[in-house]
């Protein structure tokens, strides 16, 4: 099995847990038990106290429940509009990149060439993963909140349990930075890769370049004629010391022979 076949096969997986975890992420919203308290009057009345980020619910054992929508966004605590900023952006977020995601697969082929498709899977993942740890970090500020007022003991206010809608988002979340993280992965190499393999390595111009004038074009001239002239000096040279030898010997044998 090739690799571009592996990492089609594990953008589609990644892809089916995004799309899981931003459903999972919007479906907090409207869910109404984000924290909840039994508070029991007599053995056959019980009252249950839910609230969630926009409203607050009661509801008692004969099925009744009454909900009221928190009147005044300035009266809120600072901590509650922190969540509420948080998740709507880990929301967006997380839709954008599960479009560019889309577009960017190797199996859909609509971003274009490889490395432009990788580029677009990186920022998909990127936005997945920012998205994934914005919600995480608002669910566990809120679920830490309940926890902290449950175990004090000189809270004097309703006490509350952590709810469903907090598990959930935990794990939307959860599955959000898990496949905005192999995204990541993946398809960064892949585009680091290509970027690195496609740019070459940068060469210094060469600066210290002898430009010939018309000095060193005569120097060089000169040099030349030197040079052959002493070549024809020396050749001369050889040539008498030759022609001498030659002579000397014929007249040594002239001598020996007389």
């Amino acid at each position: 099995m090739s690799y571009r076949t592996v990492a089609m096969y594990v953008e589609i997986g990644c892809f089916v847990l995004c799309v899981s975890g931003w459903t999972l992420v919007c479906s907090t919203l409207p869910t109404e038990i984000w924290t909840w308290s039994e508070v029991s009057t007599i053995v056959l009345t019980a009252s249950n106290y839910y609230s969630n980020l926009w409203k607050d619910c009661v509801s008692d054992s004969t099925g009744v429940s009454d909900c009221k929508i928190i009147p005044s966004m300035l009266a809120l605590n600072s901590g509650i509009h922190l969540c509420r900023a948080l998740i709507i952006t880990a929301i967006i977020l997380a839709f954008f990149g599960s479009i560019l995601v889309l577009v960017g697969m190797k199996c859909t082929k609509i971003g274009g060439s490889e490395i432009a498709n990788a580029r677009i899977t990186f920022a998909g993942g990127m936005n997945h993963l920012i998205g994934g740890m914005c919600s995480m970090i608002a669910f566990s500020y809120y679920g830490n909140k309940i926890v902290t007022e449950f175990q004090d003991p000189n809270y004097k206010g309703q006490k509350y349990e952590i709810g469903v809608g907090v598990f959930i988002g935990w794990g939307g979340s959860t599955l959000l930075v898990v496949g905005g993280l192999i995204y990541s992965i993946f398809a960064g190499r892949e585009a680091c890769y290509s970027k690195s393999k496609r740019s070459p390595a940068y060469q210094f111009p060469d600066t210290y370049t002898i430009v010939p004038t018309q000095k060193s074009i005569a120097t060089s001239v000169r040099t030349d004629i030197s040079g052959s002239r002493k070549w024809r000096t020396s050749s001369y040279s050889r040539a008498s010391s030759i022609s001498e030898i030659t002579s000397t010997t014929k007249t040594s044998a002239t001598n020996a022979y007389v």
